[in-house]
This record gives C-alpha cells, structure tokens and sequence, in this order.
C-alpha cells in the first residue's frame, strides 16, 4: 500500500513538475509568434536600435532594456544589505517580545499590492528626489528606491527564515569556545543560511525585473538613454503598460510582443545565472 502511495506521490509531483516546465514552454512559442513581423522587420537591431517612434513605425529596444537593467540593479544595492540586516535583527539580535510583532509587519508589507507602492513612491518619493536632486523627481532613481522598498521585506522575510534553520548546537558551540555574537553571525549563521539568502535574492531579483504597475508611476515613458539617474526613463515593463492599448498597426503589436519575448529572455538568463553562478560558489566553498 505504502509503496503504491509513494508511487502515486511521485508521478503526480513529476506530471506537475512537467507541466511547469511545459506551462513555461507554451508561453515563450506563443510570445515568439507574436513577434515574427517584428523580428522579419527589424531582425537583432531591435535591440541595439535606441529609436522608439510609434508614428513612424521605427521600433528600438535598448532604451527600454537599459532601463530596465538599471532600475532593478539599484534597487538589489539597495534592499540587500538592509534585508540582511533586517534579517539579522529578527534572528538574532532582537528581544523576544519583538521577533513576532515585527516580523509580522515585514510579512504584511510584502503583501501590499505594487499598485499601492507606485502611488506611494509618486506622492512621497517624487518631491524628494526632485528637491534633492534635481529634474521634475520622476526618474529611474525614483524607480530603483520604489523597487527597493517592494523587495525589502520580501527578501527579509525569506532571509530571516533561513537563518532561523541554523542548529541551536552550532551557536551554542561557537559561543563555547569563545566567540563573540558577530563572530556566531558572520561565521556560523550566515554561512549555514547562504543557500536560502542566495534563494531571496534571486527570487527578489526576478520580482524586481518584471515589476510593473509601481515603476509606471514613477519612472515616465521617455525612451532615451541617459546616464543621469535622475532624468525620466523607461523600462519594458513600464513601456507594455503604457502603449500596448495603443498599439494600432500590426507592426507596433508585435513589437511590444518581442519587448514581452526580451523581458522573458532577460529575466530567465539573469536569474539563472545568478543561481548556477552563486549556488556552485557555495558548493565549492
């Protein structure tokens, strides 16, 4: 009976597993599809063409991609060392009476919809940056903080999770033989934690990328490129949720189905390599 059990277990989880695989597969081909006529008409200078003009049907990607890689690189400077440090906190450092209350609240803000985090960033952030700075606040600066606020108790939360897995015995033994509390963090904690604080980040680094709604507030639509972080920008995700209502000829379409087609390819390369890259480190450390 048991072994019939585990044998049901196993094939659902494969049929599943599969079906991911699978569910992701559909996707890609119907996106490819979608952006032939682009792909005939433009071939690779779709992506390394910086002109967007819908009216004359001249359709460039880099803007959008470099707005995109930008945004969400600011935003991971950002959250990291402060969801470590968060992490940190709740883990080890805070007084009992505090773990729960907190670490609630961390987990009730990764709840709140983006939608509430973009109308936030415009109404608070934009002055700021604007007063501070320079320029009229809307900006891929304004865009990378705003992002950075989203994942923060995301990637705090699975963090301190992680963390919480260390073995009392390995702190317990670490202080034995005379180590302070950093020396416990820096040397048993965080190392026995990598694999899920490596996981956080990832997983923050992908919600990041493909993030919509709260950097369409706050970033514009100006499809240039421009190293002043301050100046309004684009990104894909930003680019998709403003025109693809418009898009009124065929061409225009399918070129905001190839955006769709590079927004998937990015972010699959970039979390897969941050993932073989970071988990075969750990390995070999």
């Amino acid at each position: 009976m048991n072994t019939t059990i585990d044998r049901l277990f196993a094939n659902t989880t494969k049929i599943i597993a599969l079906a991911i695989l699978l569910i992701v597969a559909w996707i890609f081909a119907t996106l490819l599809d979608h952006s032939m006529e682009s792909l005939k008409a433009f071939g690779f200078d779709f992506i390394t063409e910086s002109k967007w003009a819908p009216n004359l049907e001249k359709f460039g990607a880099l803007p959008a991609i470099y707005g995109s890689v930008i945004s969400t690189f600011l935003a991971m400077i950002l959250a990291v060392p402060l969801a470590i440090g968060v992490a940190i906190f709740l883990s080890e450092l805070a007084p009992a009476k505090l773990k729960s209350p907190v670490g609630v609240s961390i987990e009730l803000l990764a709840a709140i919809p983006s939608v509430i985090y973009g109308m936030w960033g415009l109404f608070y952030f934009v002055p700021i940056i604007r007063d501070v700075f320079g320029g009229i606040g809307i900006s891929m600066l304004t865009a990378g903080i705003v992002l950075s606020i989203m994942i923060l108790p995301f990637m705090a939360a699975v963090t301190r999770d992680a963390m919480n897995t260390t073995p009392d015995i390995l702190k317990e033994s670490a202080y034995a033989l005379g180590g302070t509390k950093w020396d416990v963090i820096k040397d048993i904690v965080i190392p026995y934690a990598k694999a899920g604080i490596i996981g956080s980040f990832i997983l923050a680094l992908g919600r990041a990328i493909g993030e919509t709604m709260a950097v369409t507030f706050v970033m514009g639509n100006v499809h240039k490129i421009s190293i002043d972080l301050t100046a309004p920008a684009t990104s894909i995700p930003v680019t998709l949720a403003n025109e693809f209502t418009e898009a009124d000829t065929d061409l225009y379409y399918s070129s905001l189905f190839e955006l769709s087609l590079l927004l998937l390819i990015i972010s699959f390369t970039i979390i897969s390599v941050a993932k073989f890259y970071f988990l075969r480190r750990k390995r070999v450390a």
